[in-house]
């Protein structure tokens, strides 16, 4: 069954957490949405680090022998759901044709082990991090969100989803669409 994207779909952008959305799981997040159609929606939030985990003693976990060649690769807390699992959302340079959702023409995402063992032997992707878990929305859900003014969205490249500053994202990604933090709100009005 081949899905086709709606004109207004937000696949690729990212979603930036209004102040007081009332989750505080999504506080100050900044979300990078890798599929969203009349189906739903499914991100990954880009700066909530897991810095309780380290990547070697992760991959043995699952099986995989790290080896001295493997690049360091940032772990996140991607959301909510399926926390257990990981996702690799990386540059377009990489694809498991089986397995990886090319996001556009700059991000893929692959939830495969394949690509963590190809990580583990210092090859895969030139850049990527892992997400463990991730955000979804029921049909419909997002965009009830986004008219409650819970989320504020734009455009994103790699230096911004790739960023090691993750204390800094939220702040750099309002800048980013125009949008100085210290003017924002926490309460929503109607004209």
């Amino acid at each position: 069954m081949n899905v086709q994207q709606s004109p207004d779909s937000l696949k690729g952008q990212i979603l930036i957490a209004m102040p007081g959305m009332g989750d505080p799981r999504f506080d100050h997040s900044v979300i990078y949405l890798c599929a969203h159609s009349g189906e739903g929606a499914m991100g990954l939030i880009l700066n909530k680090p897991a810095s309780d985990l380290e990547l070697p003693s992760l991959m043995e976990q699952i099986g995989i022998t790290p080896t001295d060649k493997m690049r360091k690769m940032p772990i996140r807390f991607g959301g909510p759901v399926e926390h257990g699992r990981g996702f690799v959302l990386h540059s377009a340079d990489y694809s498991n044709n089986n397995s990886t959702l090319q996001v556009n023409d700059t991000f893929g995402m692959t939830a495969t082990l394949d690509i963590l063992e190809d990580i583990a032997k210092g090859g895969g992707p030139d850049t990527c991090l892992l997400a463990l878990g991730y955000a979804g929305w029921g049909p419909g859900q997002l965009e009830q969100e986004l008219q409650a003014n819970g989320w504020l969205t734009g455009d994103a490249g790699p230096e911004l989803i790739f960023d090691p500053n993750v204390e800094g994202m939220w702040s750099q990604a309002l800048h980013s669409i125009g949008i100085d933090p210290s003017m924002l709100s926490s309460v929503g009005g109607r004209a």
